[in-house]
């Protein structure tokens, strides 16, 4: 059941109708508890909230299905602004971008000229700019955009999706780069990745540590709390820097963990923002489908929990997300 449930919501976010939709609905189905803002402006407050707190940030621009080149120069000028606003205000921020919004599906030579004018920006403020990782049709060409980007620009990275069959050894020839270890949050097929849930665990823990005997930083990026305890005592054990590694995670998610962990390591929150919440949110409910419950409440409720009227688009959406919970609870 757990599987169905992901399935449907990882469904969800690949609907180009539904994810244009949502950009005119405004936020939905308590997105706004995990999305940071909707402008530059709204997300920079988040962050210096964040700062105070002893939390660093990385933002993302959020932004799917990008098919014109004015829509991917039009990301790259909000990119650009919020380096502006990152060095202009001095905030403890970094940017994580994904290709495919700056042109990967377009033009690659587009998309490259596109990162480029990034990371020159990033690099006369001294920022780094973190390529995140999509689903596997797109992997091959990241790697790829990722290599000649690093023959000029040193301060990029990428993300290693430890459900893939080939992470370990794309981790290796990416030894010297910084990294963001991740489980992955995209349906793939048997052949290209694990699909159990003990064997991605099993690859993450293996791959994290692996990277904490190495030189290159690390960004460990994970909300299991068993995970995380046997990593922390990975990292006694071993004496490993603090200055080699950073926990991560996301935005809204298990926020007094967050807190904890800050007190005693370097921490980012991965902090999203835009209109174009839809995608991201229901991957990341894909991932935690126990926030389903949130949805219901959001869409069906006002604040002073009276009954809404909703277009009947958001009513058979709730009703579906509604009925495969109650499935899997009494399963």
């Amino acid at each position: 059941m757990a599987n169905l449930t992901r399935d449907f919501f990882i469904g969800l976010s690949n609907s180009r109708f539904l994810n244009k939709s949502a950009q005119k609905w405004g936020f939905r189905f308590g997105a706004e508890k995990f999305v940071a803002g909707t402008d530059i402006d709204s997300v920079t407050r988040t962050i210096r909230e964040m700062n105070a707190r002893g939390i660093s940030c990385t933002v993302d621009n959020l932004g799917e299905f990008v098919s014109e080149k004015s829509e991917a120069a039009s990301a790259k000028q909000r990119i650009l602004q919020m380096l502006d606003r990152i060095h202009e205000e001095n905030l403890d921020c970094h940017i994580s971008v994904k290709l495919t919004q700056l042109g990967l599906d377009i033009d690659r030579t587009f998309c490259l000229q596109n990162m480029e004018d990034i990371l020159a920006r990033a690099a006369e403020y001294g920022i780094f700019i973190n390529i995140d990782m999509e689903d596997y049709t797109h992997f091959h060409a990241t790697i790829e955009v990722l290599k000649t980007l690093l023959e000029t620009y040193q301060n990029v990275g990428t993300v290693i999706q430890a459900f893939l069959r080939n992470a370990e050894a794309v981790m290796d020839e990416l030894k010297d780069v910084r990294l963001r270890i991740v489980k992955g949050a995209y349906k793939e097929s048997e052949t290209a990745a694990f699909q159990s849930k003990a064997e991605i665990d099993r690859n993450y823990v293996k791959l994290v540590k692996k990277r904490l005997l190495g030189e290159a930083y690390t960004s460990i990026a994970t909300h299991d709390h068993h995970i995380i305890r046997e990593l922390e005592a990975f990292i006694e054990e071993n004496q490993i820097p603090h200055s080699r590694f950073e926990f991560q995670m996301l935005y809204g998610f298990r926020q007094e963990m967050q807190y904890e962990l800050a007190k005693k390591y370097h921490f980012t929150t991965y902090m999203p923002f835009g209109n174009d919440w839809f995608g991201y949110y229901m991957r990341r409910l894909a991932e935690r489908p126990q926030n389903v419950n949130l949805i219901v409440k959001d869409a069906l409720y006002t604040k002073d929990n009276k009954l809404k009227k909703e277009p009947l688009l958001t009513a058979a959406l709730t009703a579906s997300l509604f009925m495969l919970w109650r499935r899997k609870r009494k399963r």
